[in-house]
């Protein structure tokens, strides 16, 4: 961790202070989101000084306290953006702007985080070797009818967790762990590698059906070299006669020392709005978290689907207790 914030503190120098501008620590790569930032720019002529890591920054943000130059901080999934809350290094945001662009489930109650795009949890089977129909459900993943057909990534990753704690909240934490455990006797493999390597395995015949989030089968139908794991497999939207597809988010919350605090939340009511919300649909496959505006054609040539209104603040709530139920059944034994 150490080795982390260090390489996060080499990387400041774009930092700064100054009236015309913003802080953003961001776990999102830089060419998901610099064209987004330069479009704010072409706007508004403020400024977006952008610091990229893949970990440290709430470690970060905690350190450097009120003193932080940082504004906003942006990362990718419930669980993170739920920790950063939880440390304490965000503040509430009131806008009028952010609570009409981004639907209640997709944002703190209380302000502290809100959707910037969604991520479906979905299933995906193998074209020649299931039916559409063979699944319909989640719950369905514990059937013993599909005993050595499935794939995931570790249960302690976060998009795992934020399912599985879904689970608790509409079924209970007795209920949870009989399915959890179910889908583990199901299991082709112990799990390993990310979502990309279930699509693999159903490619190379190792399983069947995998648990994957919805973007990564628009970026591998683009990827010269994985389109075919992705052409392999069947998109289903699980939960459709029920409470609906699991969504996740990638998000934004405002820090607590925010030294730009208006500038910060002008940049993030522009990030619900139109423009915004179309180029990153996009570029990263994902699902605007605007109802307002459409996803990309590739995206909506997947089908329409329900998806569950369950706030995320709830599932954000069941968080321990799901990675408690991984290690409890040694999901990834």
């Amino acid at each position: 961790m150490a080795a982390a914030l260090g390489a996060v503190m080499a990387s400041t120098s774009a930092i700064s202070y100054a009236d015309g501008e913003v802080n953003v620590y961001s776990y999102r790569q830089p060419f998901l989101i610099k064209p987004i930032f330069d479009a704010f720019t072409k706007e508004t002529g403020i400024e977006v000084n952008t610091v990229f890591a893949k970990q440290g920054l709430v470690e970060r943000l905690v350190n450097e306290g009120l003193n932080s130059p940082a504004d906003l901080i942006f990362t990718v999934d419930i669980g993170r953006l739920d920790g950063a809350l939880q440390a304490g290094v965000t503040q509430s945001v009131s806008s009028q702007t952010l609570d009409q662009n981004v639907p209640a489930e997709f944002r703190d109650p209380d302000g502290h985080w809100f959707g910037l795009t969604n991520r479906a949890r979905l299933l995906v089977t193998s074209n020649d070797r299931m039916a559409e129909g063979d699944i319909a459900s989640y719950e369905d993943l514990a059937d013993p009818k599909f005993a050595g057909k499935i794939c995931t990534r570790s249960g302690k990753h976060g998009y795992m967790v934020a399912l599985i704690a879904s689970v608790i909240a509409h079924s209970g934490e007795e209920a949870a762990q009989q399915w959890l455990e179910g889908v583990k006797s199901n299991l082709a493999r112990a799990p390993e590698g990310n979502d990309r390597a279930q699509v693999k395995a159903i490619s190379e015949g190792l399983c069947d059906i995998a648990v994957i989030n919805s973007y990564y089968m628009g970026a591998m139908l683009t990827d010269e070299e994985q389109s075919s794991w992705a052409n392999s497999v069947r998109i289903v939207f699980p939960n459709q006669a029920d409470r609906g597809t699991h969504m996740n988010i990638s998000g934004m919350s405002l820090t607590k020392s925010a030294p730009n605090k208006d500038n910060a939340i002008k940049l993030m009511e522009f990030l619900s709005g139109d423009l915004a919300q179309r180029m990153y649909a996009e570029q990263n496959h994902e699902y605007p978290v605007n109802p307002e505006v459409a996803p990309s054609g590739l995206v909506q040539s997947w089908g329409e689907f329900t998806h569950d209104p369950l706030p995320l603040s709830e599932v954000a709530k069941h968080r321990v207790e799901a990675s408690k139920l991984v290690d409890k059944v040694d999901y990834d034994g």
